[in-house]
């Protein structure tokens, strides 16, 4: 746990660096010798490499980035998956929930409420109020002290699970809506759609939103792309 952004957008198939990351959930394979440290990799392709997702994918298994369960792609400079996000104030997030948190001494235990439906703008200015806004602190660790200080105090909301993508149509590079996987098939051939699976989701957080580390649906791996906002801590 730790800090999560005032605004993530996380996309399950899926705040402000130059290059923005992409990360990756891996599953491990033990018999595999690169990366015995179990190390997470970070991987900075050039355009090439970055053109083909699924050899890409296998490159980064070779180096063994797979075993540690989390990898983090860093996209050539100049890359964007979207050209501005001036028309996404007026997107609704139908069922946005707030994480009360109880517990003490590192055992906790969350409830999810939900609340009504709010637009991404309205969601903009409530994770910016004084009273939700990520406090001051001198470092990262610091951060985490007053996370974990504060974790049972001013419940926050959470943007989860809202179905889409924020990716340009006309963006073919690692565009989550269709990275030409196998779950593509099972979509455009078979007719199944298994919402967050082999289709996007959106997640919009503030300080303190908080998800469970856990095992991908079936077993899968998952992509997420930080659009904006502060750093995401996994």
């Amino acid at each position: 746990m730790g800090k999560i952004p005032k605004k993530c957008l996380v996309f399950k198939r899926l705040r402000n660096a130059t290059v923005q990351p992409i990360l990756l959930k891996m599953n491990a394979k033990d018999s595999d010798e690169q990366n015995p440290a179990c190390k997470i990799m970070t991987f900075r392709p050039t355009m090439e490499e970055f053109r083909d997702f699924n050899k890409y994918l296998v490159y980064m298994e070779s180096k063994g980035a797979h075993r540690s369960g989390l990898a983090k792609v860093i996209p050539p400079k100049g890359w964007k998956p979207k050209r501005h996000y001036d028309d996404i104030d007026d997107l609704v997030i139908p069922a946005p929930i707030q994480q009360m948190v109880t517990g003490q001494s590192g055992l906790f235990t969350q409830y999810n409420i939900q609340k009504k439906p709010m637009t991404v703008k309205e969601f903009r200015r409530l994770a910016n109020s004084d009273k939700h806004c990520t406090p001051r602190y001198m470092d990262y660790e610091d951060l985490e002290r007053k996370y974990w200080k504060n974790l049972t105090f001013v419940a926050p909301i959470y943007g989860a699970d809202v179905n889409g993508s924020l990716y340009d149509e006309d963006i073919n590079e690692w565009n989550i809506s269709r990275l030409n996987t196998i779950l593509d098939v099972v979509g455009e051939e078979c007719g199944i759609s298994i919402e967050g699976v082999n289709t996007p989701y959106l997640y919009f957080g503030m300080w303190k939103t908080t998800f469970a580390w856990h095992t991908e649906d079936m077993d899968l791996y998952s992509i997420n792309y930080l659009h904006f906002g502060e750093p995401k801590s996994w």
